[in-house]
């Protein structure tokens, strides 16, 4: 078995849904190596998060921005977590509503997402900065 790891980060985006794909493949030139296997991607914030979803309309993504953004409102008097900014709270929720990590098979070479599926970096923050991640592929 073949096992690979790499960290890599990305710069700063604006607050959204953003298709990263291609930004994982670049990091994780070894994914050609595995035959039949799995590519798990981290993400090592708390205010941003990982999916995988729709590659081909972008209204997917803003879709997904504004549920959200209805979803967990920003500005709520009861949070208490407050001193980050009015959408820190909210973007730690959404956060954990969508998850830190996204598990992808390999199948020759390749990753297996379905023909309109890519991976989205879910930023929360307006100003969230430049984002770590971790991705590991391992198999035969």
């Amino acid at each position: 078995m073949k096992i690979h790891q790499q960290a890599f980060s990305l710069k700063e985006k604006r607050r959204g849904f953003h298709i990263i794909t291609n930004e994982v493949l670049y990091a994780l030139p070894q994914i050609n190596e595995i035959k039949t296997g799995m590519c798990q991607v981290f993400i090592q914030h708390t205010s941003a998060s990982l999916t995988i979803n729709e590659n081909a309309d972008p209204t997917v993504r803003k879709d997904f921005e504004m549920f959200f953004n209805k979803t967990v409102k920003e500005n709520d008097p009861d949070y208490q977590h407050d001193y980050e900014g009015s959408d820190d709270m909210p973007a730690h929720l959404k956060s954990s509503i969508l998850g830190s990590s996204v598990l992808i098979p390999i199948r020759n070479g390749k990753l297996a997402l379905g023909t309109w599926q890519g991976i989205y970096l879910c930023e929360h923050r307006d100003r969230g900065g430049s984002r770590s991640f971790i991705a590991t592929v391992w198999g035969e």
